[in-house]
């Protein structure tokens, strides 16, 4: 059903072409990665103008094979795909649109032509079939598989952080994070799993702190404390938040000590000079609101004395 393109103009990178008919040489199929980041273009048969693209968005999105990626020839195609691969696919009918097409866009029986550029994969598989399982059946799964799990969601999660879907790359971490409760049976364990939340709640505190909920932020902070109490990324994350919700001597706390740990971090020095800015507005407030009391006693006073006077008289 796959046979390389012939006769086709040049083209950068593979060409194959998907049939209904005739078996040329042998297919491996790569791993199976259910989540793609990918560019496309489709085009009908000697057009040179595409009737569907995502090449003008800059940073395309991730797409499930089988769900958002519905079009038979093109999932078939990915499953030989690598990263970074360039290919254009010749899909027959079958592998296409079918026999009616879909008007007005595709003409019945159309053989179409898709140039495919993968710039990412993210393989899910294993995690999605991991959740599927009860709660008896994921305690009776080996450790590592289970790091291997809470790891991938990380990794969506970060994926979608950086999409600045924030939302979603926090229900990532989370979900991930739902699975480490787990009951070490040696000390090496333990420390792996405290490795693997560490990671989780450091990406939460800083997730939150986008999000505008520095509370929240905090708290997942002060957990990744709890694993390591001189972890500089967790005492800057606290530092943050405790700056956001304007609670200036804990956010200088918070500060100092991850400065101590790491005294050239840009960062957290930058951070520190913001909190003294502030600190310094602050005190020029509390200082103008003291001057406004004492000028209307003052002025209490002098209005005060000519009574005070007449009464003597």
């Amino acid at each position: 059903k796959f046979l390389k393109c012939k006769g086709l103009v040049p083209y950068q990178g593979n060409c194959r072409l998907i049939d209904w008919f005739g078996l040329e040489g042998t297919l491996t199929f790569i791993q199976f990665h259910p989540f793609a980041m990918l560019k496309f273009s489709g085009y009908l048969e000697h057009q040179d103008k595409p009737f569907c693209t995502n090449c003008y968005s800059k940073s395309p999105g991730l797409m499930k094979l089988g769900k958002d990626i519905t079009l038979l020839g093109l999932e078939v195609g990915l499953l030989t795909m690598k990263k970074g691969e360039l290919s254009r696919f010749v899909f027959a009918p079958g592998y296409a649109y079918g026999q009616l097409g879909c008007p007005p866009l595709i003409p019945p029986s159309a053989t179409v032509i898709f140039e495919v550029e993968v710039l990412d994969f993210l393989d899910t598989a294993a995690s999605d079939a991991f959740f599927e399982l009860t709660a008896e059946q994921q305690a009776a799964f080996p450790l590592q598989e289970v790091l291997e799990v809470a790891d991938t969601e990380r990794q969506f999660g970060n994926y979608l952080y950086r999409k600045r879907r924030l939302d979603d790359a926090k229900d990532r971490y989370k979900k991930a994070l739902s699975i480490l409760g787990l009951r070490p049976s040696s000390e090496s364990e333990q420390r792996q799993i405290n490795a693997s939340k560490l990671l989780l709640l450091l990406n939460l505190s800083l997730t939150y702190l986008k999000l505008e909920r520095p509370t929240q932020a905090l708290a997942y902070g002060e957990k990744a404390l709890e694993i390591d109490q001189r972890n500089a990324k967790a005492l800057f994350r606290c530092g943050q938040a405790c700056l956001c919700m304007t609670e200036y001597e804990k956010a200088r706390d918070f500060l100092v000590r991850a400065q101590r740990i790491q005294p050239f971090n840009h960062d957290i020095n930058n951070e520190l000079k913001k909190l003294a800015s502030y600190q310094s507005v602050s005190d020029v407030g509390k200082c103008r609101r003291l001057l406004s009391v004492w000028r209307q006693l003052i002025q209490t006073c002098c209005h005060l004395q000519p009574l005070c006077v007449r009464v003597r008289s």
